[in-house]
């Protein structure tokens, strides 16, 4: 946590073609030289996401410029706050970035590249793949405020790593390198070049069948909605659907013609 005071855009969203025609979007967090989530950020993003939303790419990356991906948030957001202002900057953060994030209908993936606390951690937490530098260190360290992570973290990171390593995180209020959350399951891949390893990533996930990966999306949330049961009863639907998609068909046509790992995708 930290204060800071920012004039310049927060952030950029740019999109680009992968070589086999995919759309990629690259969110990226520019804002000064700790990348606070203050007011301005969290606009930037919000408006970054619903644009998003509104025409989805086949691939998300969200990365940050600088030396670090995020000091935190700047403190100035909760002065003077009563109960129910609190409660109510919650719920718009929850509709606003990590729902709509989580709702994607493609893979985002989120480059770490150094210290990443608070905010950016939570949002990192609620994206499909997290991939860090060596040297990244994370930290849910709301504590110092007397606060408790209140975008997800908790919650996401007991789902990753378990309900003692979330509660030691939060509680302890630690950095915690990338190694040892890999080896958690919070971080997913360690990558000396983890920016372009990220790139890379998210252009191959945009190169493949961008209906099957969001029913892969749609299936995981219904085990963390209501466990293995709800999410059997969602998925011959969700996956049945797939049988409607040129993806599919192209994609058996292919294996039955020229054999596996051979088929292109087009999203539809």
């Amino acid at each position: 946590m930290a204060r800071m005071t920012q004039t310049t855009h927060p952030t950029r969203l740019e999109r680009h073609t992968t070589a086999a025609g995919a759309e990629v979007a690259v969110l990226t967090v520019a804002h000064g030289t700790l990348n606070l989530f203050d007011r301005a950020l969290f606009d930037a993003v919000i408006a970054d996401i619903t644009a998003l939303v509104a025409a989805p790419p086949r691939a998300v990356l969200i990365r940050a410029e600088g030396k670090v991906v995020s000091g935190g948030v700047d403190v100035h957001l909760f002065d003077g706050l009563d109960a129910g202002q609190g409660a109510q900057l919650w719920q718009d953060l929850f509709a606003q970035i990590i729902h709509p994030l989580e709702a994607l209908p493609c893979p985002v993936v989120f480059a770490a590249h150094g210290l990443t606390l608070t905010a950016a951690f939570e949002i990192s937490l609620a994206c499909d793949i997290v991939l860090a530098a060596p040297g990244a260190k994370f930290g849910l360290v709301e504590t110092v405020v007397g606060l408790t992570p209140s975008m997800g973290g908790p919650q996401r990171l007991a789902e990753r790593a378990g309900s003692g390593r979330a509660r030691e995180l939060v509680m302890t209020g630690d950095l915690y390198d990338a190694e040892t959350l890999r080896s958690w399951g919070v971080v997913n891949a360690v990558h000396e070049d983890v920016d372009s390893a990220a790139r890379a990533l998210a252009d191959r996930l945009a190169d493949g069948p961008t209906r099957a990966h969001d029913a892969t999306k749609q299936i995981i949330g219904a085990w963390r909605s209501g466990g293995v049961a709800h999410a059997d009863s969602e998925t011959p639907d969700v996956s049945g659907a797939l049988f409607g998609t040129d993806d599919l068909k192209g994609a058996v046509r292919s294996f039955l013609t020229v054999g596996p790992g051979k088929a292109s995708y087009t999203g539809r």
